[in-house]
């Protein structure tokens, strides 16, 4: 299988090369040029465990590997060894016809995990096939969960350096502590003053810096990226949406081929996306849900057709959210698009001059038939996790609590009561100071005695990668400015 740019100006490539450069020469995004369908009866999807599901569907998009290779990866990626659920993602009953997805018992607490423990296998392999000799530099903006994940996945790992770049004050203290305490010889990590958008758009621009990527190549180097803009990271969500829908059939929930509904809380558009594709792929989903916070761009775009950045930014309880340029929503927008590369590059052109597009009526409409958005203001988050507690003791974390709250609204303007699936993106142990005061709880000083009020309300252990973090060393304090990022990449390599 081949991949194409979303800007249509690059020969295509193979997959190991897609995961090698991570963004397209011409600043577009990798997709496959057609999308495989689920070779497999449901009943085989129910009798695999999580590494078969995951290998069974990288598979049918990375034809260059064997599948000897994948599961290996997949077995050294997914045990109980990364994960402390023994099912890797559990699903779990929150109310009738409502279930979570709990993507969060990987070595981060946090759904990136579950691309990230696999990709730098990924990674690794791709760079042995392709004969590569350079070192790899992962140049990776996070808004909170995805630099811990990344780091842990690629520390230490040979012929790689990473370099995380985070919005400075735009993360959770956890999210912080997680990332500047990192070990490894090869992990660097910098605070940015300025937002997310800042961070990854700069990112962007050194990654299409020919001056730069000469500086590179003299000195045997080449970027790739962690983020979900790497072909690597996203494809392995695919497989979870698979694997959820295999475990609703084991619990009895529903019967093969039977719908569900998928909602995803995102700021990235990127684990949406992956249900998408599975949906593409032949997974039976009536609809799916875009979630967002207070930053709801993506709400506004798939209600009105107008995608504007133009607006306030606002930092929120759930910071993994506070987004308002989604590059994934460029990968998607190609897809329905028909592949039109022109009209894609055109849009985002228009984005980043003006700041605002327009999407045409046809072209909405035909999204609209099966994506459906909705957004939950921090106090609507708040009184969710609240509620659910109450009701169900069950603690939610503010992303997951956005997720639950815009399902409810769904749920009840539409009536629809399909079996849906709620993706729960992180622990609330990550956000321990929000969740306490969300629940009504005296939020004590300090993130430690935090993390055990929580583990008291909860009735759950604090996870051990969180409460591990409180007692190591910080290693990382380095604070730019936005524009010393492309320097600060060249201090760092230069060591």
């Amino acid at each position: 299988m081949q991949y194409i740019s979303s800007r249509g100006q690059c020969a295509p490539v193979t997959a190991a090369e897609a995961i090698c450069l991570g963004l397209a020469p011409d600043g577009g995004l990798f997709v496959p040029e057609t999308i495989p369908a689920w070779p497999y009866s449901w009943a085989e999807l129910a009798a695999m465990d999580y590494p078969q599901t995951a290998a069974k569907v990288m598979k049918l998009f990375l034809d260059d590997y064997s599948e000897e290779e994948l599961n290996q990866m997949t077995r050294a990626a997914y045990n109980t060894h990364n994960f402390s659920s023994k099912e890797i993602a559990p699903t779990v009953k929150l109310t009738d016809h409502c279930y979570l997805l709990e993507l969060f018992h990987g070595p981060t607490a946090a759904f990136k995990d579950m691309a990230l423990q696999i990709m730098p296998y990924l990674l690794v392999k791709a760079v042995e096939k392709r004969g590569q000799k350079q070192e790899v530099v992962i140049l990776t903006a996070t808004s909170g969960d995805t630099g811990k994940a990344a780091l842990e996945g690629f520390k230490d790992v040979p012929g790689v350096k990473i370099i995380v770049f985070y919005p400075h004050g735009g993360v959770s203290p956890m999210q912080e502590r997680q990332m500047n305490t990192t070990t490894g010889e090869n992990t660097f990590v910098v605070s940015v003053k300025g937002n997310f958008d800042h961070c990854q758009t700069a990112v962007k621009n050194i990654f299409g810096d020919p001056q730069m990527n000469v500086w590179l190549a003299e000195r045997g180097k080449q970027f790739s990226s962690a983020n979900s803009i790497n072909w690597g990271r996203l494809m392995p969500q695919i497989a979870y949406y698979f694997w959820t829908y295999a475990s609703l059939m084991r619990q009895g929930q529903i019967k093969a081929g039977d719908k569900i509904n998928i909602v995803v809380p995102t700021g990235n558009f990127g684990n949406i996306l992956a249900a998408w594709y599975a949906g593409q792929m032949g997974l039976p989903v009536r609809k799916f849900i875009c979630a967002s916070n207070q930053n709801k761009v993506l709400t506004d775009v798939i209600q009105t057709g107008v995608y504007d950045r133009r607006r306030e930014f606002y930092q929120t309880s759930s910071p993994s959210m506070d987004i308002l340029v989604s590059s994934n929503f460029e990968r998607f927008l190609f897809a329905v698009s028909g592949y039109d590369s022109a009209k894609i590059a055109s849009w985002f052109a228009a984005l980043k001059q003006n700041g605002v597009f327009t999407i045409d009526e046809a072209l909405q409409k035909k999204f609209q038939n099966w994506l459906e958005a909705g957004f939950a203001d921090e106090a609507k988050t708040a009184a969710t996790i609240q509620r659910h507690y109450a009701q169900n003791g069950y603690v939610l974390d503010p992303h997951t609590a956005v997720g639950v709250a815009v399902y409810e609204e769904y749920q009840k303007t539409s009536g629809d009561s399909t079996p849906t699936i709620i993706a729960s993106t992180a622990s609330p142990f990550k956000f321990s100071h929000s969740v306490l005061q969300a629940l009504g709880k005296e939020v004590p000083q300090g993130e430690e005695a935090q993390l055990e009020a929580l583990a008291q309300a909860a009735h759950k252990p604090v996870p051990d990668s969180l409460a591990q973090a409180q007692h190591m060393p910080i290693l990382h304090n380095t604070v730019v400015e936005v524009e010393g990022m492309a320097q600060i990449v060249k201090d760092i390599l230069s060591r």
